[in-house]
């Protein structure tokens, strides 16, 4: 997994920096939705059912928040 970590050199954030921040941790966050999304739905109902969870709750999970 990729963890990207954004520093702002200067002291004062312009509008278009943090906009471009927010843009960048957007697109960070539904790829690893997508990813653990995607693990899940390699599981088996078996194990699926050990932790919880059913084929239907995958779509519904709601990850990044």
């Amino acid at each position: 997994m990729t963890t990207l970590v954004y520093t702002n050199a200067n002291t004062g954030n312009s509008a278009i920096s943090t906009a471009f921040y927010r843009m960048v941790v957007a697109f960070s966050d539904w790829r690893a939705d997508v990813a653990t999304r995607r693990a899940l739905g390699r599981l088996s109902d078996t194990v699926l059912e050990d932790i919880g969870l059913t084929r239907g709750d995958i779509v519904s999970l709601n990850l990044s928040r």
